[in-house]
């Protein structure tokens, strides 16, 4: 017990140099704090100028003054007023000729600069509200949206940094009453009977004519001076007021490459991926990071970012509260022992990888060492974070608010990420999926923001929070991860002969700190306290039913030559496999993003329709001809093509039904026809991966990358009857699927479903051939 209180020696690879000259340290830190500042200053005017830039002021300012000190004939009438200028500023009449003409030049470049500005951005914010383009094949686009393409690129600034686009994002509308009312009894006229649907339509009425127009007035309101309407309750309501254990129920997950396997060594894989991570922050930090854009020329929001990294959430007794620090270090969790590592070196340069792989390699090693001298208790701190999240508060507040473990859990949520190093040595992503998914109860800290998890056979993978952002930033942070990685292997091989980490930097690393110990203080209370929450958190665990599978019979190649979406292709397949499996059709969630809007977050598709039932039907009806079904195959995927595009572009039910029903209950109403449409369960939840979100990314079809495709990732059934699946299609061979529900649910299972997916995937490729 007091050896695991005690800091660890010095690493042996670096000698520390603070503390030794006070001068040299000041300076050292004076020099980084000018840095930061200078990009923070930079970023405020680039973001505040955008779409212009300092150039266009420039050239504004040159203009005015070639003007004026040419005086040219031609220009005359102009070159007149503008010199009048000077007597309406009052210029001294003593002043130089070309000095008045070099300030009137600077309030004449100000001015036009502004105003351009101004316009530019204006004119960019109305032309980004247009979405026909979206309902257009683009391979035919009209005459009218390619010269609207031409307007946007034209309106819009050249190299814009991270959040550049931000100004300019159009706001998320607030749907027309009368439309979600219409689209939402359109919705649930598969699931009920006549009479019900009748009842839905009378509540819908009576609410339409009702309390529904107040409620409409002040969300209306809200849009009016808020960024976004619904995403700060979305946030506030749905995740922080989340009362439910994070793992298997908020949390989701990502895995790496399908096969590949550049090494076997953990700590040097370890090495590679944080230090590939860390240049993305950096990128982030100094906004950097391309904004990404739809087609090269629709940006999207990119705000969820700035939390990603040294981000926690911290719970509370009624609400929990997400915090966003600025720290310079990681915890690493290796046997049951938790490590401060300072991952840049006294000059503020990140460690590079052969310096991150010898400070893991000494972790572990410490950790085999003194890993038997900790309790079970004391091993399984982590475990706190699978409990209730008001158990877990009261927990904190009583035997974390002071002293050591208050010292020891700061450390925790101010590091910018959670690095894990498991004993489990999972050969198919089947199994690291279920790791990641919920680990084995202690070894991922929930709370924060990425969990970087490292297999004792180099796999890796992550599990996320959901609170701070959606899974497509961290999909495009895993893609540059590896992409990074794969690419520096093609030019000079990232790992030697024995997987070890190579030098292929010519920077001198400087001095570092060494790893230190994060201990706890463990009553004997706290210690029943964690033992519960470590059973039960194997409890849960136990209950889900993960199963995620290669489907390599054909991929988007095949599903395009049909000409119908892959997204509709395979909702078409969900509903045929999960009618096959529990013979009825149930509620289904697609997510969708929002992010064409100012600080957009997701909006449901409602899967499930009338075109989709009848196809559904008509596929385990023998009776129905080929061409019938095939005809209903494209009605109904046609539907969930234009369903999706409406979402993505503000003309959803789901968010809208929450915004009144939060306006409701801020104005101390009990709707129950809000409650009823409301608390009807997603039986069966789903959600499509984006898989190139990089532009430069390598074409996924080439050999090369057949085996280093990323299945995506995954998360828990909504439903404790239902189904959760997410997919990934990431080229034209394949689409990978994870599938998860609960084993105490005696009518799912995971693996039945999974074969009756493809079987119906399967069913619908025979209605081409």
């Amino acid at each position: 017990m007091a050896e695991a209180r005690s800091a660890v020696a010095e690493l042996r690879i670096h000698d520390l140099d603070e503390g030794k000259d006070t001068w040299a340290d000041f300076t050292r830190e004076w020099r980084k704090s000018i840095v930061r500042q200078y990009f923070r200053t930079r970023n405020t005017i680039r973001n505040g100028l955008w779409p212009t830039s300092l150039w266009n002021l420039g050239a504004a300012f040159s203009f005015f003054v070639f003007l004026m000190v040419g005086d040219f004939d031609a220009m005359q009438p102009l070159t007149s007023r503008m010199w009048v200028m000077g007597e309406t500023i009052r210029l001294p009449k003593g002043m130089p000729r070309w000095l008045k003409a070099f300030v009137i030049s600077c309030v004449l470049g100000f001015f036009f600069f502004f105003l351009l500005m101004q316009v530019r951005r204006q004119v960019l914010t109305v032309l980004l509200t247009y979405r026909g383009w979206m309902y257009l094949n683009p391979k035919r686009m009209s005459w009218s949206v390619m010269i609207w393409g031409a307007l946007t690129k034209l309106f819009s600034g050249y190299s814009p940094s991270l959040y550049s686009c931000q100004r300019s994002l159009p706001r998320l509308p607030v749907p027309p009453l009368s439309q979600t009312m219409e689209k939402l009894l359109r919705s649930l006229k598969p699931l009920v009977t006549e009479d019900e649907y009748e009842v839905f339509k009378k509540e819908a009425k009576d609410f339409e004519n009702g309390l529904g127009p107040k409620l409409q007035r002040i969300l209306t309101l809200k849009s009016w001076w808020s960024q976004n309407w619904v995403t700060d309750w979305w946030e506030k309501y749905v995740y922080l007021m989340g009362r439910s254990p994070l793992p298997n129920n908020s949390n989701y997950y990502c895995v790496e490459y399908s096969y590949y396997r550049p090494t076997k060594r953990p700590a040097s894989r370890a090495a590679i991926l944080v230090y590939y991570m860390l240049q993305f922050k950096t990128l982030i930090d100094r906004e950097l990071l391309e904004p990404l854009c739809i087609r090269g020329t629709v940006p999207i929001c990119m705000a969820q970012y700035e939390r990603m990294f040294s981000t926690t959430r911290v719970p509370g007794e009624d609400i929990d509260v997400i915090k966003h620090y600025e720290s310079r270090h990681v915890v690493v969790f290796s046997k049951g022992l938790f490590y401060k590592l300072e991952v840049y070196d006294t000059k503020g340069k990140i460690l590079l990888p052969q310096s991150l792989e010898a400070q893991f390699e000494w972790i572990l090693e410490d950790s085999a060492k003194h890993s038997e001298s900790c309790t079970e208790a004391e091993r399984s701190i982590a475990a706190l974070t699978t409990m209730e999240r008001t158990d877990w508060a009261k927990t904190r507040q009583k035997y974390f608010a002071s002293g050591l473990n208050k010292e020891s859990l700061e450390v925790v949520d101010k590091a910018i990420t959670f690095v894990s190093f498991s004993e489990e040595t999972p050969e198919h992503f089947n199994e690291q999926a279920n790791f990641l998914l919920h680990g084995d109860g202690r070894s991922i800290w929930f709370d924060k923001s990425i969990t970087a998890v490292f297999f004792a056979n180099g796999c890796a993978g992550v599990n996320c929070e959901h609170s701070f952002g959606d899974a497509p930033i961290i999909a495009h942070l895993i893609e540059w991860t590896m992409l990074a990685e794969v690419i520096h292997m093609t030019h000079q091989s990232t790992y030697d002969e024995n997987g070890r980490c190579r030098n292929f930097t010519d920077y001198t690393q400087a001095a570092a700190k060494a790893p230190s110990r994060i201990v706890w203080e463990v009553s004997a209370p706290l210690e029943t306290k964690l033992l519960a929450a470590l059973a039960e958190a194997k409890r849960c665990n136990d209950d889900i039913d993960l199963v995620v599978s290669d489907f390599d019979a054909y991929g988007k190649g095949f599903i395009k030559t049909c000409k119908v979406s892959p997204d509709a292709f395979v909702q078409m397949a969900l509903q045929l496999a999960y009618y096959k499996d529990a013979h009825k059709f149930v509620l289904t969630y697609e997510a969708s993003m929002t992010r064409l809007y100012l600080c957009g977050r997701t909006e449901t598709v409602r899967s499930l329709t009338s075109e989709s039932k009848d196809f559904v039907r008509s596929m385990v009806n023998d009776n129905v001809s080929r061409e019938e079904k095939l005809r209903l195959l494209h009605v109904a995927a046609d539907k969930h093509q234009v369903m999706y595009k409406d979402a993505m572009n503000g003309k959803g039910i789901d968010r809208h039904l929450f915004g009144l029903f939060v306006v409701s209950k801020g104005l101390g109403y009990e709707c129950k026809f809000l409650q009823h449409v409301l608390s009807r369960p997603w039986t069966m939840s789903t959600s499509q991966q984006p898989q190139t979100q990089i532009v430069t990314s390598p074409d996924p079809n080439l050999p090369f990358f057949l085996d280093k495709v990323c299945p995506g990732g995954g998360f828990g059934p909504v439903a404790d009857d239902g189904y959760g699946v997410s997919y990934m299609v990431p080229n034209n061979r394949k689409m990978f699927f994870h599938v998860s529900s609960r084993r105490s649910c005696k009518e799912t299972d995971s693996k039945r479903f999974q074969g009756l997916l493809d079987e119906s995937l399967m069913d619908m490729k025979s209605l081409f051939q």
